[in-house]
């Protein structure tokens, strides 16, 4: 609830109370990168203990408390649950550093259940600070809502001993109430279906607030694992502050889940901000970012009239580790936090750094948003290998397999160096982890074409709508859209055009009934069947929460216990060698009209981009990133990835929807050596074409007017995504 201005008398103090929040920190216990594998000043719990421990001795009196999606989220997490798993009376090394700090409370994310309840309960027992949940409960399959028991302890009301401004010692109870997502049911419905439910986030507020006033609560400080969003309210919202806010006698929220800043200048004009004040409805309200790289603060100043607390001003601040603009660390990290979990931390090194493969050609993420990409086409790859196998056998056999993947790492909120970015040579497990980041299982799916391309509108959301009359530069990449739910699938091909309104939002509601942003669908060559079945390969993330993936529920017909990122390890493992190409399946379709579109990527990509012909390079943007036009009117538009700085694909010359009709590059689920099959005779009428570096036989087919299959078997080539420079490749004459 909003402060109220109270007079001051004879019997009244003024007590300060700061309340600190830290959130999402995903294990980053280390200012270290584990996927770069090196330090960083940018994130990371030790940085953040520093600010705490000065925030805490510039105040008389203080709380602290988490937000959750502590234990997962980086190889550490991984090492401590599945490499070497955490025993029964061992701390968890998330606890090892923040015990050391006196946390008041935590409250449970959506990602600690990854691992299971199991795991989560092991974990929780080496806490030295006691964790609330207020709307996950025991499932026991009576649909009596009443007898519902809680799974974890609700709230808590924590006796405080504060000092006025005079000195004066006084008790303060101070309640504190947590949330959770009610979507953890769809998100990890393997790990919790039959076990829990999850309840309305304001529903459960409406009940148990009271109840802690009745209690004796003087204020009451709601920390929900739930985002702002300026939306109208429905049932079982995830992220559903605005509405908390509205919620009677809550004093401050401290929230998460969503990986922004609050307050922020991008709240500016949402529903009930006031930016200045940092507060939502007139609750003081703080979201301090991601991984440790910002300390949420909340100061109240509370009066004490006749025996009764009232909040009667505030200041909300975030403080960040480092400073984006100079690139200057801000604060040193903390000695005492990394000695508590150096021998974790040597462990997962030890652990990441462990051979599994070679790449022929670096593996990037750079140009992931506006062309096809290695880095999906390897997970794609993997997928599609691991599903083809174990659907022989089984009814399924014979149905084409289809894979989806997204860019993890794609820059937007998380920064300019937010990207992955492999070397040639050695892949290491840090860097299938880099590849990977989730600790998904594989799920397969089976759909029809007509399924398939509403799928594919919704991915296609991740770009803003291209006004062809207008001149001024326009963003393309839209970044409401996060760039893990851009789904690539990989095994049809098609063009996505910009110029046309997104059928989806973000969330998958429809917004635009009649448009179509999919064009030129095709799966064998031809337009796609609308009444086709495929299965397509994805993990239990998508497949369970996804309508599209999964439209009637039942669209399951594999749910491995296998992660998705051991299957790449696997199939990595497996080939020893692998050619990181990606094949060029999709594209952005090309648009007649002179426009300027702009594109942001990591600097690290200037000098790939120089060598290309759909990009020009601008400038450097405030926030770090590189500013490029990307020319979808000119000649060149988006294709196949190049594989390296020093071997650059050409861009090849758009087609417009329509005319020119993309045939499916296959990907075999077994590469073969990189050895040039021995061509065809041909004739004196064929044109000899040699491969130059960063060809690939779909591009030599698109230029030569023909298909990659008629080039391939004319070619009697083994494996037509191998190929060698100077290797010969016959194009046969027109007949």
């Amino acid at each position: 609830m909003p402060f109220t201005a109270t007079a001051a008398s004879e019997n009244s103090s003024t007590v300060k109370l700061r309340i600190m929040e830290t959130t999402d920190l995903h294990v980053n216990m280390v200012n270290y990168d584990y996927f770069a594998d090196k330090p960083t000043d940018e994130y990371g719990f030790a940085k953040t203990a520093t600010l705490i421990k000065q925030a805490r001795e510039a105040a008389t009196n203080s709380l602290l408390f988490d937000n959750g999606d502590l234990i997962q989220g980086n190889p550490l997490g991984d090492y401590t649950a599945v490499i070497n798993p955490l025993k029964q009376g061992e701390t968890h090394p998330v606890y090892k550093a923040m015990n050391l700090l006196d946390y008041d409370a935590g409250n449970l994310g959506n990602h600690e259940f990854n691992y299971g309840l199991d795991f989560l309960n092991k974990s929780l027992a080496g806490a030295d600070f006691p964790y609330v949940n207020a709307n996950i409960y025991v499932d026991d399959k009576d649909k009596d809502e009443s007898n519902d028991k809680n799974l974890f302890t609700p709230y808590l009301i924590l006796d405080k001993e504060v000092k006025d401004e005079s000195g004066a010692a006084h008790k303060l109870k101070v309640g504190v109430i947590g949330f959770v997502p009610p979507q953890v049911m769809q998100w990890d419905k393997a790990n919790l279906e039959g076990k829990v439910i999850a309840k309305d986030m304001i529903k459960t507020a409406e009940k148990f607030v009271p109840e802690m006033k009745a209690k004796g609560a003087d204020i009451i400080v709601a920390i929900p694992h739930s985002g702002f969003e300026d939306i109208p309210q429905a049932e079982n919202m995830e992220n559903s502050v605005l509405y908390l806010s509205k919620v009677k006698d809550i004093n401050a929220i401290l929230f998460g889940h969503a990986h922004k800043v609050f307050p922020d200048k991008s709240f500016e004009g949402k529903q009930g901000v006031d930016l200045e004040k940092g507060t939502i409805n007139g609750v003081p309200s703080v979201e301090p970012g991601f991984w440790g790289n910002n300390l949420g603060i909340i100061d109240l100043d509370l009066l004490l009239t006749d025996g009764k607390w009232s909040v009667v001003d505030s200041k909300v601040e975030v403080k960040p580790i480092f400073d984006a603009v100079n690139k200057q660390p801000l604060v040193e990290a903390d000695q005492e936090v990394l000695g508590a979990v150096e021998e974790d931390h040597e462990h997962t090194l030890d652990y990441i750094r462990g051979p599994v493969g070679k790449t022929t050609a670096p593996i990037n993420s750079w140009f992931a948003l506006v062309q096809d990409d290695p880095s999906i086409q390897i997970v794609t790859n993997a997928q599609k290998w691991y599903v083809e196998k174990q659907m022989q056998g089984t009814e399924y056999e014979g149905i084409p397999v289809l894979s989806a993947g997204a860019p993890f790492k794609a820059g937007g909120r998380q920064g300019p160096n937010y990207y992955t970015d492999i070397a040639a040579g050695d892949i290491a497990i840090k860097n299938v982890a880099d590849l990977y980041l989730y600790s998904n299982t594989v799920n397969a799916v089976l759909v029809t074409g007509a399924e398939l391309k509403e799928w594919l509108e919704w991915s296609a959301g991740q770009f803003n709508l291209i006004d062809t009359k207008s001149t001024a530069k326009q963003e393309l990449v839209n970044l409401d859209f996060p760039t893990y739910n851009f789904d690539v699938i990989d095994g049809v091909t098609y063009q996505i055009d910009v110029t046309q309104p997104a059928k989806y939002d973000a969330k998958g509601i429809t917004v635009n009934e009649k448009s179509s942003r999919i064009v030129n669908l095709q799966f064998d060559g031809k337009a796609i069947d609308p009444k086709q079945k495929f299965i397509v390969a994805s993990n239990n993330y998508r497949a369970s929460s996804s309508k599209f993936a999964n439209p009637d529920g039942k669209r399951i017909v594999l749910a491995s216990p296998d992660e998705n990122r051991q299957v790449v390890i696997d199939y990595i493992r497996s080939n020893k060698t692998i050619d990181p190409a990606a094949d060029g399946n999709w594209s952005l379709a090309a648009i007649k009209a002179d426009v300027n579109v702009s594109f942001k990527t990591s600097p690290a990509a200037k000098t790939l981009a120089d060598s290309l012909d759909a990009l020009s390079y601008v400038g450097q943007t405030d926030d770090g990133y590189a500013e490029f036009k990307i020319h979808l009117s000119a000649g060149a538009t988006t294709g196949a990835t190049p594989t390296s700085p020093t071997t650059p694909t050409t861009p090849t010359k758009p087609t417009e929807p329509g005319p020119t009709k993309p045939t499916t590059p296959t990907t075999p689920t077994k590469p073969v050596p990189t050895t040039p099959a021995k061509p065809a005779t041909g004739t004196t009428q064929d044109t000899v074409y040699i491969v130059k570096s960063g060809d690939t036989l779909y591009r030599i087919a698109l230029n030569h007017g023909t298909t990659w299959q008629k080039l391939a078997a004319y070619n009697k080539l083994a494996n037509p995504n191998r190929l060698s420079i100077g290797q010969k490749i016959l194009i046969p004459a027109a007949r």
